[in-house]
């Protein structure tokens, strides 16, 4: 991990296209400020780590409901008949 000391208006650079900006100090709490391209998803830890769980239920939900759509139409196929 790379550790850097800024002061307020100071930045970092990522890349060619985001900047990392501190904006206020006060106390134990850093503003800080990002400009980066609208392709490049930002989001506090906790809330990416929210959606990307939710992201993964969601998947998860998906591939069961898939499944058990395949073993109702197995049940609805007559005998020796398959799909096509």
């Amino acid at each position: 991990m790379l550790v850097l000391s800024r002061q307020v208006n100071q930045s970092i650079m990522i890349g060619d296209d985001i900047e990392v900006t501190i904006v206020d100090i006060k106390g134990d709490k850093v503003r800080v400020g990002i400009n980066a391209p609208g392709n490049v998803a930002v989001h506090r830890k906790e809330v990416y780590l929210a959606i990307r769980n939710e992201n993964v239920e969601a998947a998860r939900s998906e591939a069961q409901d898939l499944g058990q759509l395949g073993k109702l139409l197995e049940k609805k196929q007559p005998p020796g008949k398959g799909p096509g």
